[in-house]
């Protein structure tokens, strides 16, 4: 079997979706399974990350060739909004461009239930939920306390310490996540991320007005860290992960999170149905709420390791091992059909 995987625009694009297509390339390489990343319709099967023209384009070409196309449904319209600057103007018309571009596939692949209710809505293509799935070898060192001291200590952290991993963008809940800091100014608040939506020189003029705004009205208590280099130090460092996020298709950071036994703090959103209030994580869907919820575990040792180890727990279903023979099985009846 032979694999077109290929990934619009993969230059420009990083954060979880561009985590996401290493992570398939990584199964692709753990099973054996020879790919290119060129679109190629002669290959078994074609792969699309990201629907935008030249994707559309090249699935237009595999369906004349009689070659499978399966696509990732990474894009909704609603999490187009509040990404970036003009991206609320680009939201409407998203949502029967994708109509289209996601019917051509054979099937998608949605990263979660949620991600799939609202797929359903555009196309009736067949679907299949596959998580993105998160690697624990990324994550090699969080736990070793030389690390933690250098990252606390490089960014002026005292612990416990609430933080975040994530692009800085109003969608995932950046205006909350200030308001709460400034609400808990006892408390250091960090966010470890992008602050522009993809990153380098370009990526500065794609950031809203709105989130440069609201960084630079952050408490003397709420940190932005920008990019850095060693991921697993933003774990490290890190006690209560808080994800105000609005809108999400599953987000692999918060598996990451969850991963190193750490409590998390969440959005009340139909995303993250699967997870249990009060036991493998605190939902809320207001600052005063994720304020209470927050306090309750910096002032409770026990009850963030209670909650961070029964989160623990619920991510042994996402590793890259277990996903990775999700999506080969996939790959495979596609082939045999």
């Amino acid at each position: 079997m032979r694999v077109s995987h290929y990934f619009e625009w993969e230059r420009a694009i990083t954060g979880g979706q561009a985590q996401s297509v290493a992570n398939q390339r990584r199964i692709l390489d753990d099973h054996g399974i020879a790919y290119t990343t060129s679109p190629d319709v002669s290959a078994d099967i074609l792969h699309l990350n990201n629907m935008g023209p030249r994707s559309v384009y090249h699935a237009r070409r595999a369906r004349q060739a009689g070659t499978p196309v399966v696509v990732h449904t990474h894009q909704t319209a609603a999490d187009f909004e509040n990404s970036f600057a003009f991206s609320n103007l680009l939201a409407k018309p998203m949502g029967p461009y994708l109509e289209y571009a996601y019917g051509l596939a054979d099937v998608l692949v949605c990263p979660s239930e949620h991600n799939r209710a609202v797929v359903d809505r555009y196309t009736g293509v067949p679907k299949r939920v596959i998580s993105n799935g998160f690697d624990p070898n990324k994550l090699d060192g969080y736990d070793d306390p030389d690390l933690r001291a250098a990252y606390l200590d490089r960014y002026d952290l005292d612990p416990p310490v609430v933080f975040n991993v994530a692009h800085v963008l109003e969608r995932k809940g950046l205006e909350t996540f200030i308001e709460t800091a400034r609400a808990m100014p006892d408390i250091d608040f960090v966010w470890f991320g992008y602050l522009n939506p993809t990153g380098g020189f370009f990526g500065q003029f794609l950031q809203s007005s709105e989130s440069k705004r609201l960084v630079e009205s952050a408490p003397d208590n709420c940190t932005f860290t920008g990019y850095v280099e060693d991921i697993a130090g933003a774990f490290a460092a890190g006690d209560i992960f808080y994800f105000p996020t609005h809108n999400e298709n599953e987000g692999m950071a918060l598996l990451e999170a969850m991963s190193t036994g750490v409590p998390p703090v969440i959005r009340d959103i139909d995303t993250y149905d699967w997870l249990d209030d009060g036991q493998t994580c605190l939902k809320a869907d207001s600052v005063d709420g994720f304020g209470t919820a927050l306090r309750a575990l910096v002032d409770d040792p026990d009850e963030r390791d209670r909650i961070g180890q029964k989160a623990r727990t619920e991510t042994e279903r996402f590793t890259l091992d277990t996903v990775g023979d999700q999506l080969v099985a996939l790959y495979r009846d596609l082939a045999d059909a």
